[in-house]
């Protein structure tokens, strides 16, 4: 027993010391970030690591001054929302279809959504953006939408049907006893029940997009406002940069994400824990 002990407890030991280490790895980036977007240019050039001497809002005034940055926020928030909304509509509707029909057809859409996830971005990039063009959603907000949802949907359907398989259909088939039809049974019975899942979506997806800079800097019209990141990345020019600006908005673009997973962290463990378990 107290060797049991002992090993359970150098064990547990050893997974904090790790945790610990990849907590402040993670939390390293975020903290400079605070630090630095209450310093001028000239403390952050001189000494990136150090406490600012005071703290200097002129940052954040600069930031609206000197760039269109509401209208930045507003389109980061339109392309989020309105994504999350689409996909938590979409997805969980194919996957529910993929698990509950169990024939050919299913299983091979099953399979081409996964091998659609083993291609990298990059290599499909530019015949994405010429179908963008040929069906006129390049330089407008729907481009971005489309791609998201689309993106998304084959790790959401391997989420969603790992999560389905451990819901009883005898729950289902109740409710169709009942008179249900197979959309309100998916709505009102089963749709409930997968709110991990969707929490974990949510999240996933949230900050993907929130945080993406490649496919609204490609996509959306150039010489306007478009999303946070791109904004934020055009003060850092060849030759000169604005770090406290570039600092200062990195701490605005940080809070809705914080907000999010902190609403949304309980369901986003759950669910993919119990992911997991059941696929």
């Amino acid at each position: 027993m107290n060797e049991e002990k002992r090993k359970l407890s150098v064990g547990s030991i050893v997974l904090f010391i790790v945790a610990a280490v990849l907590a402040i790895i993670f939390l390293y980036p975020v903290l400079f970030a605070l630090i630095s977007g209450f310093k001028d240019n000239g403390e952050i050039l001189k000494n990136p690591v150090a406490l600012p001497t005071k703290l200097n809002f002129q940052n954040f005034i600069d930031l609206f001054q000197k760039s269109d940055f509401f209208s930045a926020i507003k389109n980061s928030l339109f392309l989020t929302i309105v994504s999350e909304l689409l996909i938590i509509c979409i997805v969980p509707m194919a996957a529910y279809g993929i698990e509950r029909s169990n024939s050919k057809i299913s299983k091979f859409i099953y399979t081409y959504f996964l091998a659609g996830m083993m291609i990298p971005f990059h290599l499909y990039m530019f015949s994405l953006f010429k179908e963008m063009k040929m069906f006129g959603l390049f330089s407008t907000m729907a481009g971005p939408i489309v791609s998201y949802v689309a993106g998304s949907i084959a790790f959401g359907c391997l989420l969603y049907s790992s999560f389905l398989k451990g819901i009883p259909l005898e729950i289902e088939e109740a409710a169709m006893i009942d008179g249900c039809t197979p959309f309100q049974i998916f709505w009102k019975v089963t749709f409930p029940l997968l709110t991990p899942c969707t929490g974990s979506m949510v999240i996933l997806n949230g900050l993907g997009i929130w945080n993406d800079y490649l496919m609204p800097y490609l996509v959306l019209p150039s010489g306007k406002a478009k999303t946070i990141t791109v904004e934020i990345a055009s003060f850092v020019g060849q030759y000169s940069a604005r770090w406290d600006i570039v600092f200062a908005g990195t701490i605005i673009s940080i809070v809705p994400a914080l907000i999010i997973f902190c609403m949304f962290q309980k369901y986003f463990v759950k669910g993919i824990t119990a992911g997991a378990a059941k696929g």
